[in-house]
């Protein structure tokens, strides 16, 4: 093709869509290449589409930023208007994204890059409306280009919102106006509009601040912040849904960048970052930050990324009863790998998806953004015990470390400590003495204690009435076989504190609660666990100032420990102080981003503090994570009944009593589960069956008289004559 178009000798065709097609070509007169975009034959006539082509070239031509894609000219050739630019070479975002996992250094480079630009259109009262990865373009010199201004709005002059949304679904999805109301079409740029886009309403700045979010959202996930196979769906997702924090889906990303892009991404614009140049100066002092740390990394001899996930072991016993067996070697693996400092090593909850899944270690390791992730296998045969492990690179696919170990049962710590410092030894991480000496630490002296601790921990996990009593029965047979088995006993102290919490409020509970957990500290005062277990125990005996001790201790010598943050959290909001509770239900989120419970109470904390937006934006997390957790254990009942408490504080009525009723399906005679549909029904205003279901609970043994007084869910039944004689029964 060498078709003279002007003074420009047009070589070939680059590409095309609903609002341009753009040719390679020569401008005969500066002898430079540039990209033509001319206006679809099919559009020349069409009013609407000719204004908004031309708006393009006036908005980006009266621009001048290195991060937007410059306008040389704008002419016309035989009535076919075009557009003369910058040729760029390289790919748009969202082919790099499609590519796969973005590394953090990329993310905040282009992520600046592009809020500089933005800051300097909305500085010329230029707002671009149309931000997504499409139309966001990385040179093969990494650099980012902000391209089609084509439904930019200029001078303060407005284009109706509908005609912008229509017009870019028009674009997106090849579609005549005329079919754009209909029912299920499939869309790809509504998943990027703010919420006062999608409505209809006046945007300013903010709403390409929302959608720049959006588009980092989806470089730091490889997902888009919002989904749905039909529009409906997508505008609900943008109007009423929250996002998961992009930590919970890639547990490397750091926390400071999940507050940046869910603040760009809040629903009100107000809660919005106030420019573009807020929203990069936050961007480049994260940059700072992590580029401080790696040279404080170097200065210290750290090389390399030492991130590691491990999976849940195949279990290759002929018995699937070995399945605690298998998840408790797993775990205490994960356990000793977590004290070393230098490591980042995901918790269990990370992992847990992936359990008895068929993939692959580097399929896990893009997926989480972990730079190294640990698999195998453990088969026990009577006394025998074979474990077999593989350290994998997630980037290289290549085998760092593997090992086989055949060997006694008695000789499963050793193995456990063997597997902590080889991995350790892989990744050019030094131990310190101290690790060295942790790591080496054998919980117990007797291999059958430790199997009836593991099977003690695997229903201590379920949280229901029946799986505590069996969890307490199997901790303390581990402490009649090893009287200095410290874990066992505060094994038995949680499981004693939660069945006066949840289920019977006897002082028999508590007591034997109190013995366990000071024998536990008897044995090994460094137990971090310990300490989180007495710290519960004395909060409930409202010995608060002796409580915090205990749990800050807990924190110093384990600040990986979620138990620790949890239960500090639960005691304050049970003491009326959200505010501090808050913070510390915050960091336990941090520490276990799959727990749901943590974001639930986090959301009460924020809603007595009086900060709507978070607290909507917490309670869709928490029901987001309970939703999937339900997807691997439907049979869950505390899933199901603080998902129905989710549902009923977003107004979800009918699915808040749905869910409510299938949980009380599950036992009807179980206080916790009543305890929790009593507090569904007095949020949804449903007295008689809130009440009703209150006392049952309480006949059933719910007694934890403090968290009722305290429990916001319960205001709006708190003062009826009913529930204050109730609350005298306690």
């Amino acid at each position: 093709m060498n078709e003279t178009v002007s003074h420009y000798r047009v070589l070939e065709k680059l590409g095309g869509g609903g609002m341009g097609v753009v040719f390679k070509a020569e401008d005969l007169r500066l002898g430079r290449h540039v990209a033509l975009k001319f206006l679809p034959e099919d559009l020349s006539a069409d009013r609407q589409a000719l204004e908004r082509f031309q708006r393009e070239a006036r908005a980006a031509s009266d621009l001048n930023h290195p991060n937007i894609c410059t306008i040389y000219d704008v002419d016309e050739h035989d009535g076919k208007p075009f557009i003369a630019m910058e040729l760029l070479e390289g790919q748009t975002f969202k082919h790099r994204i499609a590519k796969g996992p973005i590394d953090i250094d990329e993310i905040l480079a282009l992520a600046i890059q592009v809020a500089d630009a933005l800051d300097a259109a909305h500085s010329k009262r230029i707002v671009h409306r149309d931000i997504k990865p499409a139309n966001l373009f990385l040179t093969s010199r990494g650099q980012a280009k902000i391209l089609d201004f084509g439904l930019a709005k200029l001078g303060g002059k407005r284009q109706g919102a509908g005609e912008a949304f229509e017009a870019s679904v028009a674009r997106t999805a090849g579609l005549s106006e005329e079919n754009l109301t209909s029912p299920g079409t499939a869309l790809g740029t509504v998943a990027y509009m703010s919420p006062e886009q999608a409505r209809g309403e006046e945007v300013d700045y903010r709403s390409d601040l929302f959608s720049c979010g959006a588009v980092l959202y989806e470089m730091a996930t490889l997902r888009p912040a919002f989904t749905g196979g039909t529009t409906a769906v997508i505008f609900d997702a943008i109007l009423n849904r929250a996002p998961a924090a992009p930590s919970r889906l890639i547990p490397k990303l750091p926390a400071e960048l999940d507050r940046i892009i869910l603040k760009a991404l809040e629903k009100n614009p107000a809660n919005r970052y106030a420019s573009a140049a807020s929203l990069r100066a936050d961007l480049d002092r994260l940059k700072r930050q992590l580029d401080s740390g790696r040279e404080s990394a170097a200065a210290s001899g750290e090389t390399g990324d030492r991130s590691v996930a491990v999976l849940y072991f195949e279990n290759l016993a002929a018995s699937k009863e070995d399945e605690y067996f298998r998840d408790g070697i797993t775990e205490d693996v994960i356990t000793e790998l977590a004290k070393i400092k230098t490591l980042q090593v995901f918790p269990r909850a990370a992992v847990y998806a992936y359990r008895d899944k068929q993939v692959t270690g580097p399929q896990v390791g893009k997926e989480l953004g972990a730079a190294n992730v640990l698999a195998g296998s453990i088969r026990r045969a009577g006394n025998r015990l074979r474990i077999t492990v593989q350290l994998v690179e997630t980037r290289s696919g290549h085998t760092a470390w593997a090992e086989r170990y055949d060997r006694q049962m008695e000789d499963v710590f050793e193995i456990q400590d063997e597997i902590a410092q080889s991995i350790a030894r892989a990744l050019k991480v030094v131990l310190t003495e101290e690790e060295k000496q942790a790591i080496q630490k054998a919980p117990t002296a007797d291999v059958q204690a430790y199997d009836y601790y593991l099977r003690g921990r695997q229903f201590l996990n379920q949280l229901r009435g029946k799986t505590l009593e069996y969890a307490r029965q199997m901790f303390a047979r581990a402490t009649i076989i090893d009287p200095n088995y410290a874990r066992a006993y505060a094994g038995v102290a949680d499981c004693c504190s939660f069945l006066y919490q949840l289920y019977e409020a006897s002082e028999a509970n508590l007591k034997e609660a109190e013995a366990a957990s000071r024998k536990a500290l008897e044995i090994d005062p460094d137990l971090a666990e310990a300490h989180a277990s007495r710290g519960m125990i004395l909060a409930m005996r409202k010995l608060f100032d002796e409580a915090k001790q205990e749990f800050e201790t807990a924190i110093r010598l384990d600040p990986k420990l979620f138990d620790a943050y949890y239960f500090y959290g639960r005691a304050l909001l049970s003491q009326g102080k959200p505010a501090e509770a808050a913070r510390m239900l915050e960091q336990a989120s941090r520490v276990d981003p799959n727990d749901f419970n943590a974001p639930n109470l986090c959301a009460m904390c924020y809603e007595a503090l009086g900060r709507v937006a978070e607290t909507e934006q917490m309670r869709r997390r928490a029901l987001w994570i309970a939703e999937r957790y339900l997807e691997l254990h439907p049979d869950d009942a505390r899933a199901v009944y603080l998902g129905a408490n989710a549902h009923a504080r977003l107004g979800h009525r009918e699915r808040a009593i749905e869910w409510s009723r299938r949980a009380l399906d599950m036992d009807a005679t179980d206080p916790s589960i009543l305890y929790n549909a009593a507090c569904t029904y007095a949020l949804i205003g449903e007295t008689d069956l809130a009440l009703e279901s209150l006392e049952k609970a309480v006949d059933y043994g719910f007694g934890f008289k403090a968290w009722i007084e305290h429990d916001t869910d319960l205001t709006s039944i708190r003062e009826l004559p009913r529930f204050q004689a109730l609350l005298a029964r306690l």
